[in-house]
């Protein structure tokens, strides 16, 4: 499978960090109003307690201050003073500040870095910039003085987070008439939830070291596929001679955003694209399961392998059907569209290759009932056989003219049971995995499903001979069922 991130060259590139730095312009507040915000931050307020962590790879010795959010006189929401001295991120990157507030009030929390400022590299094999050395996967990097980082988040909650992605919904917040409000803040973290295929509330989950994934058993597939986002930024350094550093790649995106709202979904040479994004998160996803023992781990960064994947067709998608200057604002993770739309036009393979084809939806069918938590039971080959029916293998319309030769084609019906008979819900459901190969003993190749809705797939460009399938349940705790029965298909 290949990734087809656009490659751009270099071009002289002068981004100003003032378009991030001043984004905020518009914020200032009459000296009324600045007395009253000191009244309403009065030390009759309770303390709570605000903690994070700053994420673009761990960083630690990073300025973090925090600081109270206030309209002023026309609604305008910004920062009004420091709420607690600034304090340096540890060596997981954690922050954590007591502030008097009430639990509805909100803040902004800014980092900076120093000298003293070290970001452990997240990107596999290694992190590059500009005229420095290349830094190995899991090594401390140091840090230009231009890096900045921002996330917002309620007093009530608790919990912001300071990586790339919050970066840019702050950015797009303080562009509308409301600034930094609540709501604003709110819109904005959806916003940059839905440009990268994430999950809703996705930005205020705790965030994993990628470097570290073995020692980590609770991690979800919703915070992995964050945290390598997050990383994707420092990938196109890797990948791309347009950009120096990490502050390039997040400067000219939040420059995007100040200016139009958006990010560039193909780019046009000299600024970042979303899709670009996604693609280099992809192969992050895909060399991290290269990098991690825990099988756990690796099924679950197949999920999010996928996950990419799928966004990025979605992405090719709406360029084709647009000029692809502007994002799309989709929830839809893992859009199946494409094979959806492939599989149904051949769905009745099985009135010209009877057997082929019905081994290939049996196969599928059988993963349906294989339990994905428990392995080791048996198979329920009753499942296995109702199955069969739903998947329209008897329907005799002529599509077939548009399965390739070399193509076998799976569908397959979600399993309502796990193997020891426990019932097994939907949301229940990560994934699927398929694989296949030339022997029976040698399943050799994989095709990672990420979305429990999926109930098709067409394999093509198999070479000429007997293939062999099978294909079992990825559940949401990482753990996946036995395979199926094997079926073959002659090519």
């Amino acid at each position: 499978m290949t990734y087809c991130g656009k490659k751009k060259s270099k071009h002289g590139l002068l981004i100003s960090l003032a378009l991030v730095l001043l984004s905020g312009c518009g914020m200032e507040t009459s000296s009324e109003d600045s007395n009253a915000q000191v009244q309403n931050t009065g030390s009759d307020q309770p303390l709570v307690e605000l903690a994070g962590a700053a994420m673009k790879g761990v960083i630690q010795q990073g300025i973090v201050t925090p600081n109270l959010l206030v309209a002023d006189n026309t609604g305008y929401y910004g920062p009004h003073r420091q709420a607690a001295k600034e304090e340096r991120t540890a060596s997981d990157g954690s922050y954590s500040f007591r502030l008097r507030g009430n639990a509805d009030d909100w803040a902004l929390v800014t980092l900076t870095s120093d000298s003293a400022t070290r970001m452990i590299c997240d990107v596999v094999p290694a992190c590059q910039q500009a005229g420095a050395q290349a830094v190995a996967f899991g090594q401390p990097m140091t840090l230009d003085a231009n890096f900045s980082l921002r996330g917002a988040g309620d007093l009530g909650l608790g919990n912001v987070n300071l990586t790339p992605l919050t970066h840019l919904a702050t950015v797009i917040a303080e562009r509308g008439p409301t600034g930094l409000s609540p709501d604003a803040l709110a819109s904005a973290y959806t916003t940059v939830e839905e440009w990268f295929g994430l999950a809703p509330g996705a930005l205020r989950l705790p965030i994993p070291d990628l470097t570290r994934l073995d020692e980590q058993t609770n991690v979800s597939a919703d915070a992995l596929q964050v945290a390598i986002a997050n990383a994707a930024f420092l990938a196109l350094v890797n990948d791309n001679a347009l950009w120096n550093d990490i502050s390039e790649v997040v400067a000219d995106a939040a420059s995007q955003v100040s200016t139009t709202g958006q990010i560039s979904i193909l780019g046009d040479g000299t600024n970042v694209a979303l899709a670009d994004l996604i693609s280099a998160a992809a192969v992050q996803a895909s060399d991290l399961q290269m990098m991690v023992d825990s099988s756990v781990i690796s099924q679950k960064l197949v999920v999010v392998e996928y996950r990419n994947v799928q966004r990025f067709k979605t992405l090719a998608d709406v360029t084709t059907e647009g000029d692809g200057s502007t994002t799309d604002s989709g929830t839809d993770t893992t859009d199946t569209t494409d094979t959806t739309n492939t599989t149904d036009t051949t769905d009745t393979t099985d009135s010209t290759d009877t057997t082929d084809t019905t081994d290939t939806t049996d196969t599928t069918d059988t993963t349906d009932t294989t339990d994905t938590t428990d392995t080791t039971d048996t198979t329920d080959t009753t499942d296995t056989t109702d199955t069969t029916d739903t998947t329209g293998t008897t329907d005799t319309s002529d599509p077939t003219s548009t399965l390739p030769d070399n193509a076998a084609l799976l569908s397959w019906t979600a399993p309502l049971t796990r193997e020891d008979g426990d019932s097994l819900a939907l949301s229940e459901i990560a994934g699927y995995e398929v694989v296949y190969g030339t022997s029976a003993d040698t399943l050799d190749q994989s095709l990672a499903i990420g979305d429990s809705s999926v109930d098709e797939l067409m394999i093509d460009e198999l070479t000429a001979g007997t293939w062999y399938f099978a294909i079992r349940t990825l559940d949401t705790d990482g753990r996946r069922s036995a395979l199926s029965e094997l079926v073959t298909k002659q090519i």
